[in-house]
């Protein structure tokens, strides 16, 4: 008979229910954490910003591109509208200048316009903190309002899933077969695995080693401490 899946102790507040998890595999799971946080003590967010809102633009922003060109853009941007207010003045005319330079840059000028307004008219100006009131922005999915819940506010409701994450949750054999490709699924099975304080953190741990070791295309991590210990199907240790 197959259990039925649970929210552990603590997690009441998660609207969803996780997957039930061995308590082998949870210490396996750490002991993976424990790994990476050896191996990249300075894991972060590698997207720049100095107040909440300037994350969540460049959360937006970052939709299809990479954090480097999202940093190369943001500079101007900000200087030029400080506050979410100003962008709400604006018009997304206004902001494409300055957005011009990555992908989508018309749709994206829209959505930080359209989130900033109702930022303002909303919310007083402040960047809400919760998933809910934070899908209600134009442009924000549970993957932005996540970066923005951890990184600006140290709230775990999640766990940020991008390509790196999905590519060594599998190569780490975090995840089960069926459970291969799908953002949703994964990010409920780290949350079963992983402890909560651990969730923000885990997702820049993934994209660090995922970026400097693990890659797709080179999988130049053969020799690298955590893939020789953890990885399962990285090609030079087939």
């Amino acid at each position: 008979m197959t259990a039925t899946p649970t929210n552990p102790r603590g997690m009441k507040d998660i609207p969803f229910q996780l997957p039930q998890v061995e308590p082998a595999q949870k210490r396996r799971a750490k002991r993976l954490c424990d790994a990476l946080k050896e191996a990249y003590p300075d894991a972060h967010c590698e997207l720049n910003f100095s107040a909440p809102h300037e994350l969540l633009i460049a959360t937006i922003l970052s939709a299809q591109c990479t954090d480097v060109a999202v940093n190369k853009a943001t500079p101007a941007l900000f200087k030029k509208f400080p506050t979410p207010a100003h962008y709400a003045k604006a018009k997304p005319e206004d902001i494409e200048p300055y957005v011009k330079t990555l992908g989508f840059f018309r749709n994206k000028a829209k959505s930080v316009h359209g989130a900033m307004t109702t930022v303002v008219e909303e919310f007083d100006g402040e960047i809400p903190q919760t998933m809910d009131e934070l899908l209600s922005l134009r442009g924000v999915a549970r993957k932005t309002a996540g970066v923005v819940l951890s990184n600006a506010f140290n709230i775990n409701v999640g766990v940020v899933v991008d390509t790196h994450v999905m590519r060594l949750s599998e190569r780490f054999d975090l995840i089960e077969e069926d459970e291969i490709g799908n953002p949703v699924k994964i990010e409920r099975k780290l949350m079963a695995l992983f402890a909560r304080k651990d969730w923000g953190l885990l997702s820049h741990l993934l994209i660090f080693h995922g970026r400097r070791a693990c890659s797709a295309r080179m999988k130049t991590c053969a020799d690298h401490p955590v893939c020789k210990k953890f990885g399962t199907c990285c090609s030079l240790r087939d």
